[in-house]
C-alpha cells in the first residue's frame, strides 16, 4: 500500500490537472484551482482512466521486486529467527526462479491490478470530494490564496482519500499479499477461492486483519511524501531554474517515495504478517494485536527486524515512479487526442 498510495495521491495529486505536479511546479494554486474547475466531465474520466492504467502497468513491471519485497517482510514469521541467513536479494530471486519459476515474480499480480484500477479511481474522486468540502468551510475558503493553507488542504485532503481508499478495497489487498507468499504449496487457487477461503476459515473479518496498521501508515506515508516532494522540488528548481520540470518531478518524487518509505516501512511490515495470522490454517504468532505484534517482532528479531526487505523496496521506488509518470503522461496525451478526433 506504501507504493500506491504515494503514486495515487503525490504523481497526480489534483486529479484533474496534471501540470500542477507532474509536469511542472510553476503553478500558482489559484491557477490549479482553476485548472481543476475548468476541466469539462469528460477530462476527469480520462484523468481516471489514465491513473488507474499507469498504476497497474507500474504493479506488473516492478512485480518482481514487489513480491520479493513481501517474502523478505514475511521471513522469521514462522521461522526460528536465528537460523535466517543475511538477506540477500540475489540470493532471493534466484530460489525463486529454482523453485517455481520466472512466473512466479508475477504470482498474485492479477489480484494487484485488479486492486489498483478501484483504489486509484476513489483516490482521485475522493480527493477532490475532501478538498471541495474543505474549502466549503469559511475559515478554509476565504483564504484561498495562502499558499501554505493551500498545501494543509491538499495535505489533509490528500491522507482522508488514502484512508478512504485504503479502507473500501483493502480484503482486495490482503488476498495479493496472501497470494504473493505461496510458494510450492498452493492453498489459495485464485482471487475467487481466496475469498471464499478467508470468509470461510476466517470470518468476514479476516478480510480486514492488518488494517490498523495500513490506515497508521497512510496517513504518515501521504504527509511525508508531500512534504518531501514540495520540499525537494522547490529547492531544485530554485537551484537549477534550467532543469527540465520532467527531470525535477521525477527526482523529487523518487526521492521523496525513498523518504516515506524508510519512515513508515515497518508499519507496512507488520501489516503484511498481520494479513497472513492464520493463513493456510496456521496457527496465530501475533496474538495481541497491532501494538503487540511490534513488540513481539522487537524482542524476537531486534530492531532490524522491522526493515527485512526494504532494499527491494528501495529499488522498486524509482522505476515505480517513473513508469508512472511516464505512462500516465503517455495516456493522458493519447486519450485527449482520440477525443478531440472524435
Amino acid at each position: 500500500m506504501q507504493t500506491e498510495a504515494r503514486i495515487g495521491v503525490v504523481a497526480v495529486p489534483d486529479g484533474g490537472g496534471s501540470q500542477s505536479s507532474t509536469g511542472s511546479g510553476h503553478c500558482r494554486p489559484e491557477q490549479q484551482r482553476k485548472q481543476v474547475h475548468n476541466q469539462p466531465h469528460v477530462g476527469t474520466v480520462e484523468n481516471l482512466l489514465a491513473g488507474g492504467v499507469a498504476g497497474a502497468v507500474s504493479k506488473t513491471c516492478t512485480a518482481p521486486l514487489a513480491r520479493l519485497t513481501i517474502l523478505f517482510q514475511v521471513q522469521g514469521m514462522h521461522s526460528d529467527v536465528a537460523s535466517l541467513s543475511k538477506a540477500s536479494i540475489w540470493r532471493e530471486a534466484s530460489r525463486v526462479v529454482y523453485e517455481e519459476g520466472l512466473r512466479a515474480f508475477w504470482k498474485g499480480n492479477l489480484v494487484t491490478i485488479v486492486h489498483r484500477l478501484p483504489y486509484s479511481s476513489i483516490i482521485f474522486y475522493a480527493y477532490e470530494e475532501y478538498k471541495h468540502l474543505l474549502y466549503s468551510i469559511p475559515a478554509l475558503g476565504n483564504h484561498r490564496n495562502n499558499a501554505s493553507l493551500d498545501a494543509c488542504v491538499k495535505l489533509l485532503g490528500g491522507g482522508l482519500a488514502g484512508l478512504t481508499a485504503a479502507s473500501i478495497a483493502y480484503p482486495l489487498d490482503l488476498v495479493k499479499t496472501r497470494l504473493s507468499v505461496q510458494t510450492n504449496t498452493m492453498y489459495y487457487k485464485g482471487i475467487s477461492h481466496a475469498l471464499y477461503a478467508i470468509c470461510r476459515d476466517e470470518g468476514i473479518r479476516g478480510l480486514y486483519k492488518g488494517l490498523g496498521a495500513t490506515l497508521l501508515g497512510v496517513g504518515p506515508n501521504i504527509a511525508i511524501s508531500y512534504a518531501a516532494y514540495e520540499t525537494l522540488r522547490s529547492q531544485w528548481q530554485s537551484e537549477r531554474p534550467s532543469d527540465s520540470p520532467v527531470l525535477v518531478s521525477l527526482g523529487s518524487g523518487s526521492l521523496a517515495g525513498i523518504a516515506s518509505s524508510t519512515v513508515t516501512f515497518p508499519l507496512d511490515l507488520v501489516r503484511r504478517r498481520m494479513q497472513l495470522e492464520g493463513a493456510a490454517g496456521r496457527s496465530p504468532v501475533y496474538t495481541t494485536g497491532l501494538f503487540g505484534a511490534f513488540r513481539h517482532i522487537m524482542r524476537t528479531e531486534g530492531f532490524w527486524g522491522f526493515y527485512r526487505g526494504i532494499l527491494p523496496e528501495y529499488y522498486k521506488v524509482v522505476p515505480g515512479v517513473g513508469i508512472v509518470f511516464m505512462t500516465y503522461e503517455a495516456l493522458k496525451s493519447f486519450l485527449s487526442s482520440f477525443n478531440a478526433e472524435h
